[in-house]
């Protein structure tokens, strides 16, 4: 099995960061260089996180080893009769105390394996992912002109490392006491890199390590989904109904420029460009308006000049995207109330089955037509489910109980504090290397859980948001896998940390994995190994509280920005706008049952309906060309203030 286990989770994590990135890209309209970067990026920390177990046990077993080396001549002082004796009970026990982990690794692979991936994801991080995201959200109409945004934009990013790295060797040049080499150079790099993502990591960490049980445990109580998928459907109109104006503002703005070079201008292959990227219905009405056989006017000065389209091209992108993502959320929405609804109608039904409003037109597996039947839903959704969730819950504070208590007691080594460094110091003198491996992989995995969780939450001036269902746009896509890349490779040091695998915060003489050897020797920089490694991690308790009382939330709700806090009086009428927006949206369902093929349009139906009152209850009267539009006095809650899109749930 040597090398099969390393060999088996580097295809399966290919799988698993392939399957993410297709759930929250297009692969269709992304550009391939946006897709594999991301894919590259989420696939090495990925990596980082399923390997390191490996790693673990394989050092373990190296310790094992050593151990045993060192005390032969020990054991074989005894007299010449029991000579014999002696050497077969120490050979017998070394046979059964030091033998192979199933997944044991050789000599030789692992540290070249760290190498590339480590600064392969360090290169995507610093250098070439904020070319790319750069590169993907300019609005040039050739690679040379992406190419030349993409520079300009990262000139004050690059300059500044240049400019920081540049001082340093000035500084160890002039200095008379520093002689650096590469390798102390090499490492100190790499300190700076991993004390940025520890700054980060432990502001996510406190937040996720108790977000996610809380999460957990409203979902268990009966009602609370269906009341916070009011209040998001409120927030979600206004933003539907701001990406609604934007585009069509947007959409003015290219149909005047399109009107006003015409066919055989030498800026017309631009503007052929950027209407090939608005909506179909938007094209077709630009198009009857169009008349292609008027030639342009040399002397007229009123032409747009082509940096002025360039940015018309990144607008036209930016709205079209955003349009198409909230109306997509929209439908998923409204699909979760239906299905809540049915959930709460069903909790009273005596017949135990469960019976949906709107019954589903696609075609049954075979998997729920013999095993998910309605009765089993029914204990599922209405009786199994709350419980399940509970349990989950508890589960999971406990492991945040244990992450917090150790991230304030690791750094004391006699006694052992660290309850994680406990575990695993039970498990390496059985030497169980299962159970050590499923140990680290659970810890790191919830450690992860708990910061990408974060992540993929957070969303700031929609400038960074990730949706599923493909929806999610370059720019996010690209950030969220320098994200990863600079908080996986802190996040896992952290972790040996807490099982005193690494020397340079437990101080013990032991092998060290080959991870932590290519991190190099952090004594170099003292302060930040001694100081900043062991007490900055006990910042996550202030953290943990703060989110337990939700005092970010309460902050950002007094400042305007539209919180869910369940005592307060505007998440209260958030809820009730919420919920007539969701009766709104499902009235053209309860007309009649309706086929396969009409399900799309009357969904589409569902969100024109929705959209339209909300545009028609501005202060001035909004256009809009369907049929349902129909004026409605007054005004929502939620759309008082745009700002509420800024924060979603962090």
């Amino acid at each position: 099995m040597s090398g099969a286990a390393l060999g088996i989770e580097i295809v399966v994590v290919f799988f698993l960061a392939l399957f993410l990135l297709h759930r929250y890209a297009d692969f269709r309209k992304q550009q391939r260089m946006v897709l594999f970067g991301t894919l590259l990026a989420w696939y090495l920390c990925f990596l980082i996180v399923f390997i390191l177990p490996l790693d673990i046990s394989t050092t373990i077993y190296k310790q094992c080893k050593i151990d045993h080396e060192e005390h032969p001549a020990r054991r074989l002082y005894v007299p010449k009769f029991a000579y014999i004796l002696t050497l077969c009970v120490f050979l017998d026990s070394v046979l059964k105390v030091c033998y192979k982990p199933w997944s044991y690794i050789p000599d030789g692979i692992m540290p070249v394996f760290w190498r590339v991936v480590y600064w392969t994801s360090q290169c995507l991080t610093w250098l070439l992912l904020p070319f790319m995201q750069s590169y993907a959200r300019s609005g040039g109409f050739s690679i040379t002109g992406k190419i030349k945004t993409a520079l300009i934009e990262n000139a004050i990013y690059y300059g500044t490392y240049l400019l920081i790295f540049g001082s340093l060797l000035i500084y160890v040049a002039v200095h008379p006491q520093w002689h650096l080499s590469w390798y102390e150079l090499q490492t100190i790099g790499i300190t700076a890199a991993n004390t940025w993502g520890l700054f980060l990591l432990v502001l996510l960490l406190g937040y996720g390590l108790v977000e996610i049980p809380r999460s957990y445990w409203n979902a268990s109580r009966r009602g609370h989904l269906l009341i916070k998928t009011y209040f998001k459907a409120a927030k979600l109109m206004t933003e539907k109904a701001d990406a609604q104006e934007n585009l069509e503002d947007v959409m003015e703005e290219v149909r005047k420029v399109q009107e006003s070079i015409k066919y055989n201008h030498p800026l017309r292959k631009y503007i052929d460009t950027i209407l090939r990227k608005c909506p179909v219905d938007y094209q077709e009405k630009m198009g009857r308006n169009m008349d292609d056989y008027e030639d342009f006017d040399d002397k007229q000065n009123t032409y747009p000049r082509e940096k002025s389209l360039v940015k018309l091209h990144k607008q036209v992108i930016y709205a079209v995207q955003r349009h198409n993502r909230t109306r997509v959320q929209w439908l998923i929405l409204l699909q979760q109330a239906m299905h809540l609804e049915d959930v709460a109608k069903n909790e009273t039904s005596s017949a135990h089955q469960f019976v949906r409003s709107f019954p589903s037109t696609e075609p049954t597996s075979w998997l729920s037509r013999y095993f998910y039947t309605p009765t089993v839903e029914w204990y599922w959704e209405c009786l199994l489910r709350h419980w399940f969730y509970r349990l989950l819950a508890v589960v999971l504070s406990l492991f945040s109980v244990a992450v917090v208590w150790s991230e304030c007691t690791f750094f004391s080594t006699r006694p052992v504090l660290s309850l994680f460094a406990v575990f695993i110091q039970l498990a390496e003198r059985d030497y169980n290397y299962l159970y050590i491996e499923m140990a680290c992989f659970i810890t790191i995995f919830f450690l992860c859980t708990c910061v990408y969780s974060t992540v993929f939450r957070i969303r700031v001036f929609n400038y960074y948001y990730l949706a599923s269902h493909h929806q999610t746009d370059a720019y996010s896509l690209q950030f969220s896998g320098m994200l990863f890349c600079r908080l996986t490779p802190p996040l896992c040091l952290n972790f040996l940390g807490l099982i005193h695998m690494d020397s340079a915060i437990s101080h013990q003489q032991k092998e060290q994995t080959a991870y932590t050897s290519i991190m190099g020797s952090m004594r170099v920089l003292s302060f930040i190994a001694n100081g900043f490694y062991i007490y900055y991690p006990m910042l996550i308790l202030l953290l943990c509280i703060a989110t337990y009382f939700s005092l970010g939330t309460r902050c950002l709700n007094l400042l305007g920005f539209q919180q869910f806090v369940g005592d307060n009086e505007m998440t209260s009428d958030l809820i009730d706008e919420g919920k007539e927006l969701i009766r709104r949206g499902l009235a053209p369902l309860e007309l009649k049952p309706f086929d396969r093929g009409k399900k799309a349009l009357v969904f589409s139906l569902c969100v024109c309906v929705c959209v339209c009152v909300w545009l028609s209850t501005k202060t001035t009267y909004a256009h809009c060309a369907s049929p349902c539009c129909r004026h409605v006095p007054g005004r929502y809650l939620s759309m008082s203030s745009s700002r509420s899109r800024i924060f979603d749930d962090v």
